[in-house]
């Protein structure tokens, strides 16, 4: 099953040739800083990953053991990778429609912010 997404200006466009996991939406400081909200994320083997154009893709390693990729011309949030790991989660928001996934599950739902509620049946964690 072949999927494709981008940035808005296109300066990033990728393929995902293996299966996605279903939506995790974190609700942490660091996803609500850099997304100007909660992010809703899918995770796929970096194996699976290939980038038909990256010329504007910049990593922030905003952790000691993660980084995000975002677009240095829109200023788009595309990505979340461990330093050490097989897998890269992948802003849902970022794939073409349709994407075939649901949301599962919310994590740091007690970092979230006061201006929404969670009114959706997937599972809640205060914490990961």
């Amino acid at each position: 099953m072949l999927k494709t997404g981008s940035c808005l200006c296109g300066g990033i466009k990728y393929t995902i040739t293996g299966p996605m996991r279903d939506v995790h939406a974190c609700h942490c400081r660091q996803c609500r800083k850099t997304s100007g909200n909660f992010v809703a994320a899918t995770r796929v083997a970096k194996d699976d990953l290939t980038f038909e154009c990256q010329a504007t893709l910049t990593w922030y390693r905003s952790s000691d053991v993660a980084e995000r990729g975002f677009c240095s011309t829109c200023g788009g949030n595309l990505f979340w990778r461990r330093l050490e790991g097989d897998t890269i989660s992948i802003m849902a928001g970022t794939l073409d429609p349709p994407t075939g996934l649901k949301t599962e599950l919310h994590i740091f739902v007690a970092d979230k912010s006061d201006f929404y509620e969670l009114f959706d049946d997937a599972e809640k964690l205060e914490q990961w």
